[in-house]
């Protein structure tokens, strides 16, 4: 039931170098081959790119996706709506979603930012999450599953003491990061939506032996209507989508650490 790492999602430990567990500000050299290829994808691209800029004004059907297609999706069923989500706030959290699907998703998707962070590793933070997200006939079955998640031996495990704080001079990093929603059930009174999520997971420091790391992905969240919101029955997670990894440097501790404090979250929509 947890959103942390907990649920079967598999966390490689970099190598390390010269005590880093980071591995190093950068990766090893790259072949030759390989800077080949990426040269020819770039060019390819901005041939495409090129042809495509100069194809003409095209018609307004095939523009918005409407003709021509096939079964392709069309673009408004993936561009952002335009709508703020919410305005209030409730313990810190987004409140006062919509009553409709693009209500809904918003909603699973702030909820699965606010699941994952670092706030559910302390009880106190925990059950004030909890109270507000969960519908009020799922609240204690909530609490007891999460409270059972984040033990005392599983926080122990992951390097923070009983509270959910890290070591000194060390920086705890949990965080969802949605990339996209989908709804696969709604009704006036309900929802279903997957929330398809990037996650970091790990402790920031020169001493981590778990360095921050990233993960792939889908919460699928219950929601039910009450009290004017939308509210969480159950959620439950698995590993996946996983796109190919990047060939960024591995960036430094110090330097993550102050990304972490540095730059906050977002409130969520489509």
């Amino acid at each position: 039931m947890s959103l942390g790492d907990d649920t079967g999602q598999t966390r490689t430990r970099m190598p390390e170098r010269d005590g880093d567990p980071y591995g190093g500000s950068r990766r090893g050299g790259r072949s030759s081959s390989r800077s080949l290829v990426t040269v020819v994808g770039v060019v390819v691209i901005l041939i495409a790119a090129i042809a495509f800029a100069n194809r003409g004004g095209g018609d307004s059907a095939a523009d918005d996706g409407g003709g021509g297609g096939g079964d392709a999706p069309k673009a408004s069923s993936t561009a952002a709506s335009g709508k703020k989500p919410v305005d209030g706030k409730a313990a810190g959290i987004p409140s006062g979603f919509a009553h409709d699907k693009q209500g809904a998703e918003s909603a699973a998707a702030n909820y699965a930012v606010v699941l994952g962070s670092d706030g559910m590793f302390n009880s106190t933070r925990r059950h004030e999450i909890v109270q507000t997200l969960a519908d009020p006939g799922s609240v204690g079955k909530l609490q007891s599953g999460f409270d059972a998640d984040y033990s005392a031996d599983f926080l122990k495990a992951v390097g923070l003491d009983k509270d959910g704080a890290a070591p000194s001079g060390s920086t705890f990093v949990s965080r969802t990061l949605p990339a996209g929603t989908k709804v696969t059930a709604f009704s006036d009174s309900g929802a279903t939506v997957e929330v398809w999520c990037n996650g970091l997971f790990g402790l920031a420091g020169d001493k981590s032996t778990t360095p921050v790391t990233n993960s792939w992905f889908t919460v699928t969240m219950k929601l039910n209507w009450s009290g004017d919101d939308w509210k969480v029955l159950e959620t439950s997670q698995k590993t996946g989508p996983t796109p190919v990894a990047g060939d960024n440097p591995v960036t430094g501790a110090d330097e993550i650490s102050k990304a972490v404090q540095e730059f906050g979250g977002f409130t969520y929509a489509r």
